[in-house]
């Protein structure tokens, strides 16, 4: 017999528009025995089919929906299935743009929520973050060894969210070889190291690729800041746009260090780039009552807030920041912006930085706008898979 979850009265509109989430407040009651991350059936009040979803009884999330085909087994036929798809899109996005590396499974918008899978050459770099994903581990991993079966596959289910569905962080190899200590990869013209096995997130942000390239337009001759550096992805690009100095500052002397080598392997003047560990906030209060100036400054935080009880403290930590950017901007320089929060909706990120303007005595335009690069996509019934949002600011 199926397992059913059964939505108190009223509250199936959102799986009607194909929302991919049961929120523990919508569920009436369970009817049968399911494991953690099981497949059961999700009907409305009257028992009327709507989905089939992962169980997930330690979240708030309830359930995640796999299919929307009440005959459709969640099985290693249909993660191959999920994978084709979303494959056909992202060898396009490869082949056009010259890419080796990608996200080839964005979770929800790829039908496969809790799964996150990019691509590294040869490497697939595994995220598995709820217990659905947990639970169909071992399809998940026949489906890839049967659509890849030239690629290694990492394990990084190293992330703190597990927890909040009950599960324990698994990281390490699972099949083929060890990723190096650094595998180089290319973008846009760029050669850049990537830590698959101790770097943030799968080891680099692909996210930003588009942005990155974006940095080019506005570096000729400019003295650039690139604030929250990591790996110096924007400082190469920038140095690759003619930039006469650019300053990478960032926390960790480690992905600073790299950040220096990805400089070097591009054969770019490594005279004209600088490498600073230090806390961004301090800093730009310093280069600030020191008079400095920039031409350009990149500010691309860590996500500041989680849930919504820290929304409004990240509304402050990101006007703060955009705020000394500002000042620190000679007139006509330019602010590139971002926000990776996914609470942050794209206008609340826009009023933010446009009261940051007021508070810097500065006049603002916003002259270009940005999201995560086209494989990470958003599907429509889930619009809080767009996370990452930027602005070009011409600050005068």
């Amino acid at each position: 017999m199926t397992v059913r979850l059964i939505l108190a009265k009223g509250r199936e509109k959102s799986l009607l528009r194909r929302h991919p989430w049961v929120f523990s407040g919508a569920v009436a009651r369970l009817e049968g025995k399911a494991q953690l991350g099981e497949t059961l059936d999700v009907c409305d009040h009257n028992g009327k089919f709507l989905a089939r979803a992962a169980y997930s009884p330690q979240s708030q999330i309830r359930a995640r929906v796999w299919s929307w085909q009440q005959d459709e087994s969640i099985d290693i036929a249909f993660f191959v299935r999920r994978f084709e798809q979303a494959r056909q899109w992202r060898d396009w996005l490869a082949q056009k743009d010259g890419l080796d590396s990608y996200r080839l499974i964005a979770g929800e918008s790829d039908g496969l929520p809790g799964v996150t899978i990019d691509r590294f050459g040869n490497f697939l770099v595994l995220q598995l973050l709820s217990a659905g994903a947990e639970y169909q581990r071992p399809a998940i991993l026949s489906a890839l060894q049967h659509c890849f079966p030239q690629c290694a596959i990492y394990d990084r289910s190293d992330v703190a969210v597990r927890k909040k569905e009950g599960l324990e962080l698994t990281q390490g190899p699972v099949t083929g070889e060890i990723p190096p200590p650094l595998l180089p990869i290319t973008e846009h013209g760029m050669k850049l190291l990537v830590d698959i096995q101790g770097g943030h997130k799968t080891g680099y942000y692909l996210d930003q690729r588009d942005s990155r390239l974006a940095t080019r337009r506005y570096a000729q001759d400019a003295r650039v800041l690139n604030c929250f550096s990591y790996t110096g992805g924007f400082a190469v690009s920038a140095l690759m746009g003619g930039c006469r100095e650019v300053i990478s500052v960032d926390t960790s002397q480690e992905a600073l260090d790299v950040a220096r080598q990805n400089v070097e392997l591009n054969e770019l003047d490594v005279s004209r780039a600088h490498f600073l560990r230090d806390d961004v906030f301090k800093l730009l209060r310093r280069y600030r009552d020191a008079g400095e100036k920039f031409d350009l400054i990149v500010m691309d935080p860590p996500k500041f807030v989680e849930n919504k009880n820290q929304l409004a403290g990240a509304c402050r930590g990101y006007k703060d920041i955009n705020m000394l950017a500002m000042q620190l901007l000679n007139p006509g320089g330019i602010l590139m912006t971002f926000s990776c929060s996914g609470l942050m909706a794209t206008d609340l990120f826009q009023k933010i930085v446009a009261d940051a303007a007021l508070d810097a005595g500065r006049e603002a335009q916003f002259i270009e706008q940005f999201r995560q690069a086209a494989d990470h996509p958003v599907i429509a019934s889930y619009p809080e898979g767009l996370y990452l949002k930027g602005f070009a600011c011409r600050v005068v």
